[in-house]
């Protein structure tokens, strides 16, 4: 990423700000399990990674969990639900940033945003199987669970629930997208001058 002035870190602090309040307003998708929340928090970051590069989007990412998790804590101060989140994060929003900026057309961020949800919901997958459930259960004092529980939960739950939410976030995104299009040509351009 280029070098920050000072109008770009106060948009990535704004847009890091944004991130964390729409962080605040997550909600489950029924039928998937309660503890799967979405939120539109990952536009922001997708925002900033758009027009002043990943590096920012990955900013906005960690700094929009570095403040949910000073202000809502953990019960054991390890945060294993934060660091799901940003990987989640980034894994949705790299993929978009890589593949709208090859192409650089509504149809490049169309493409983006299926690719971001292909990309996230793959490793999500994995991770949670490998890393995330079993860090819940060795730091938080979750329920152990048998490897072909864990394999159901992220076969039947988390899978399809990462899907989803990419598909809503990519609607919401293509919606915003087009009302903010001609704003963030114009910042690209700044940052290119």
């Amino acid at each position: 990423m280029k070098k920050m002035n000072i109008r770009t870190l106060a948009t990535v602090g704004l847009l890091s700000t944004l991130s964390y309040l729409l962080m605040l307003l997550n909600f489950p998708i029924p039928p998937f399990p309660s503890f799967l929340m979405i939120d539109f928090s990952e536009i922001p970051a997708l925002i900033a990674a758009i027009v002043f590069g990943p590096m920012a989007g990955i900013l906005v990412e960690f700094i929009k969990n570095v403040l949910d998790f000073f202000m809502t804590g953990s019960p054991t101060g390890v945060p294993v639900g934060h660091l799901a989140n940003f990987v989640a994060g980034v894994t949705f929003i790299l993929p978009v940033y890589f593949v709208y900026k090859k192409f650089e057309s509504k149809k490049g961020m169309t493409a983006g945003l299926m690719a971001g949800t292909i990309v996230m919901s793959l490793l999500m997958s994995v991770l949670n199987y490998y890393v995330i459930l079993p860090a819940y259960t060795m730091f938080l004092n979750a329920p152990a669970m048998s490897a072909p529980e864990a394999k159901q939960l992220v076969v039947s739950g988390i899978l399809p629930f990462n899907v989803v939410k990419g598909a809503i976030l990519a609607v919401v995104f293509i919606l915003i997208y087009t009302k903010i299009q001609t704003w963030m040509s114009k910042q690209i351009a700044a940052q290119k001058a």
